[in-house]
């Protein structure tokens, strides 16, 4: 479980960095891909092993991570496992309530030990498990639409940590 520090916060604040740039890097480059005006061809073109093309692989990260966000925070949300239509903006605002609900998990302890049973109850596994799940799957696939895009000939964008830290002011140059 996780337990408060010497100042009384909560020691999920060592994750907040790593989440908060997942978050932040699936929205970036889903909001390139809108601002790239792509075609719907050009959405589902397909790199070599990848999971899909550009569109169903950002739904897949967000679906996933709205997922494991969920089981964690032991609430719904309404759009994982749905039939619902998306497009490029819906998965917008999906990756920004998935975004809310991580920083409303990591805002107290979360038991990292706790049992959830997954796979239509065939297995159980330890909740902590969600949260390297979470950064490594989004890593994993975000990677594959940067892929796509430069097969169209499109310079992704950087969304690698460092950026992150740039854009939030979380790295600066010395004087």
């Amino acid at each position: 479980m996780t337990s408060a520090g010497p100042e009384g916060k909560i020691m999920n604040e060592v994750l907040l960095d790593a989440i908060r740039h997942n978050n932040w890097a699936t929205k970036r480059l889903v909001e390139f891909c809108l601002d790239q005006n792509l075609s719907a061809e050009q959405l589902e073109v397909r790199g070599v092993g990848t999971f899909g093309g550009i569109l169903s692989t950002l739904h897949h990260i967000i679906e996933a991570d709205g997922s494991y966000v969920r089981r964690l925070a032991e609430t719904e949300l309404a759009w994982v496992d749905s039939d619902e239509h998306f497009d490029l903006q819906k998965l917008l605002i999906w990756a920004s309530e998935a975004e809310q609900l991580w920083e409303e998990l990591l805002a107290k302890p979360i038991d990292v030990e706790r049992v959830v049973i997954v796979d239509n109850g065939t297995r159980e596994v330890r909740g902590g498990i969600f949260v390297a799940q979470a950064l490594n799957h989004a890593n994993h696939h975000r990677e594959q639409v940067c892929a796509v895009l430069t097969g169209l000939g499109i310079e992704p964008p950087d969304i690698q940590a460092w950026e992150y830290a740039w854009a939030t002011g979380r790295i600066w140059d010395r004087r």
